[in-house]
């Protein structure tokens, strides 16, 4: 499949490519846009011919120009915010023209594309929709227009960090929303492995946002699975009626009267350059940087994992206590079991090593001391006569004998002294977007576009675990061929997670390398027994255990915690690493390796031309493989190739009666993943325009999702494991 990849791209651009040949002469259009009232030019006013690509944008003092191999007669169609939208007829000169605009308020008048896939006043949408335009994207007071998107009616957003914000909507709040459906130029921009939408991370740039649509609600039966809660709609402007360069700089400051840092500063380059020649050739190209000090994790409350609830406690209080943003603490065990599981163990040691001459040495204490205590003295003449080989094993038994037989190990767990987030997680937030793209007008209604986003930073992700995301990056690069019914693209997602790590892993492998949890525990309850048989309390005796077990535990900011630090950040999960101090002892790294690619085809035909705009229909299909390379960290592909293969189908047909006041709209969509069974969802919409500007509009619909390629994964073995 990815061969054939390259392929594809050259049908894509040589469906159309015959008939260049047929181009007429090219003819220059050109005059002024002007406010009716003013006088003066307008700036960044769309000029476009009616029904075709050909168009451009009003420069700073209003004027434009741009060249067609359109004949006259034609219609330019002059539109801008805040002002009635103005026709003009072309007939003889194509220079000198003057467009005067009339400021309006027009309810309603915006034209979207989200709700039916073809162009339509937001009024007379069929469902619901929000819109954020060029012009109020560069009003809002937010450092960038993802920002803004809470401002939505509906939308509410889950922030895991400075440049990591889950877009949510219908009151379902998750921090990475598999719910959701974002789309930057018709592409999904969910990373594929990691099944979370970048967002802001990777994709176009403030400069370069023409208009972002909004479905706040069931979308599958047109956006195929994942609309369950809404679809959100990205469109980049377009060279031919963007053109020039332009920039932005952003600065600002953060953590003012925080207690976990100074001031710290904000800043934000964005730049765009776009060019076109002759109505033809276009070309764009977009960057952003921003660096930052991100937010930082101090919650330390303690969480009860088996309840899933907050409790009560702390460090000093709660010998079990588990931090949320601590990490490390969450390894805990019970007192008893450990004390059980070394009397066990010790059992089977001396069998062995005296050849069965003391089977059981349990048993041999109890007949020795009888139902009494052990004090100082009966343990060191019991010892004394065992043989010298045997004696330090017995000795570290002693210890846990004596706390079960006088009860004084309490049934209860303990965790081990976890590391604070902020010593494990980089907060020197960073973000790169670059993007590009060549438009071509093969004639004047059909546009090949290639066109490429790419991303990389440092972030902090909450999932179903902490991820600090450093040198993530993504790339998503289209091929696509559109015209004015029909559109032909193919896309593709290349994620690569970089040096990002799990923080919690991170934190429990370093306190691995400086102490095995099998000699920390043994460790902690042997002291706590001698303490509180020396007479402490239980709280006194749990601190005097915990500071022995401590011993030798890598402090934030030492050499040794530095150096174990790096060697399991930077060592994957599938691998091993080597301690040092303890050759014979190894443990696995925190690193994720995530390499998977995303390919992903689709075409779509609108018939209603065809038809005579008797009834609205349109068709298209789409077909999704995901090529799953994690290297055994995500997925168990160490040894595997694994791929999933999505595909789906939809139609929508409408038809307007009783001279157009009346609208019914039906759509239904296939899709159908290759571990599950398909789903038809389907949508049926009615609008009454009971007067100008003022419809009434009802809707039936339902949304679908295929499970994510983590989810998949794992029901499928189950399933199959459940069938063997």
């Amino acid at each position: 499949m990815r061969r054939n990849f390259t392929q594809i791209l050259y049908v894509l651009f040589l469906v159309f490519a015959i008939n260049i040949a047929a181009q007429a002469q090219n003819i220059t259009v050109s005059g002024t846009v002007k406010d009716k009232q003013s006088k003066e030019g307008l700036a960044g006013v769309s000029v476009t011919i009616k029904g075709q690509t050909s168009g451009t944008a009003s420069s700073g003092d209003g004027s434009f120009s741009f060249t067609t191999n359109a004949k006259v007669p034609f219609t330019l169609v002059a539109s801008y915010v805040g002002y009635g939208t103005v026709e003009r007829q072309v007939t003889g000169n194509t220079a000198g023209i003057n467009i005067e605009l009339e400021t309006v308020v027009t309810l309603g008048g915006d034209v979207v594309v989200s709700a039916s896939r073809t162009p339509e006043r937001i009024l007379e949408s069929p469902v619901s929709i929000e819109r954020m335009s060029a012009a109020s994207i560069r009003e809002i007071a937010a450092p960038s227009f993802y920002d803004a998107l809470n401002n939505m009616k509906g939308v509410e957003s889950s922030m895991q960090s400075l440049t990591f914000k889950s877009i949510n909507t219908r009151g379902f709040n998750s921090n990475g929303n598999t719910r959701f459906n974002q789309y930057i130029d018709g592409m999904d921009n969910q990373a594929p492995g990691l099944n979370f939408s970048v967002g802001n991370i990777v994709g176009i740039t403030e400069l370069d946002v023409d208009n972002v649509e909004l479905l706040p609600g069931a979308s599958s039966a047109l956006y195929g699975a994942g609309g369950i809660n809404g679809t959100l709609l990205m469109t980049s402007k377009d060279p031919f009626k963007y053109q020039g360069a332009s920039f932005q700089y952003k600065t600002g400051i953060n953590h003012v009267n925080d207690d976990n840092s100074s001031v710290q500063p904000f800043n934000q380059l964005d730049v765009r350059v776009a060019k076109s020649w002759n109505n033809k050739f276009g070309v764009k190209a977009a960057f952003s940087f921003l660096q930052a000090k991100d937010w930082m994790g101090t919650n330390y409350a303690n969480f009860d994992r088996n309840a899933r609830m907050f409790k009560s406690g702390d460090r000093n209080s709660d010998t079990n206590y588990d931090g949320i943003n601590v990490y490390g603490d969450e390894v805990s065990q019970n007192m008893r079991n450990v004390a059980l599981s070394v009397q066990n163990a010790t059992i089977s040691g001396i069998n062995a090593g005296s050849g069965g001459a003391i089977p059981n040495i349990k048993a041999l204490m109890d007949g020795a001391f009888g139902a009494a205590i052990p004090n100082a003295a009966q343990q060191a003449g019991f010892l004394a006569g065992l043989p010298a080989a045997l004696r330090p094993a017995v000795q570290n038994y002693l210890p846990f004998y004596v706390g079960l037989k006088a009860n004084l190990i309490p049934d209860q767990n303990v965790s081990r002294t976890g590391y604070n987030e902020r010593d494990l997680v980089d907060y020197d937030t960073k973000s790169l977007k670059a993007s590009g793209a060549v438009y071509y007008n093969i004639t004047n209604t059909i546009q090949a576009v290639a066109q490429a986003n790419w991303g990389t930073g440092t972030s902090v992700y909450t999932g179903s675990d902490r991820y600090s995301l450093r040198n993530f990056n993504i790339g998503q690069y289209k091929l696509e061929v559109k015209g004015q019914d029909f559109s032909i693209k193919g896309y593709t997602t290349q994620e690569r997670s970089g040096d990002s790590y799990i923080s919690s892993i991170l934190g429990s492998y370093i306190n691995e390398v400086s102490k095995p949890s099998t000699t920390w525990f043994p460790q902690y309850i042997g002291n706590y027994v001698g303490a509180r048989a020396a007479g402490q309390s239980d709280a006194a005796a749990h601190v005097t255990a915990r500071g022995v077990a401590n011993q030798g535990r890598f402090e934030p900011g030492s050499p040794q915690f530095a150096t174990a630090m790096n060697n399991i950040m930077n060592t994957t999960i599938s691998a091993t690493v080597i301690n040092s101090a303890n050759p014979s002892q190894s443990v696995y790294g925190a690193k994720f390796d995530d390499k998977t690619n995303l390919y992903h085809y689709e075409g779509m035909y609108n018939f209603t031309n065809a038809f005579n705009n008797v009834v609205e229909f349109q068709v298209g299909a789409s077909y999704r493989l995901y090529d799953l390379n994690s290297a055994g960290t995500i997925f168990n592909d160490l040894n595997n190739s694994i791929d999933i293969n999505e595909y789906g189908a939809f139609g929508q047909i409408g038809k307007k009666f009783f001279n157009d006041k009346v609208k019914f709209t039906f759509a239904g969509r296939y899709d159908k993943s290759m571990n599950f069974e398909g789903r038809f969802t389907p949508r049926i919409t009615g609008v009454f325009t009971v007067a100008k500007n003022n419809n009434i509009r009802a809707s039936y619909q339902t949304g679908y999702r295929n499970p994510t390629t983590q989810i998949s994964i794992s029901i499928y073995r189950w399933a199959v494991a459940l069938s063997v």
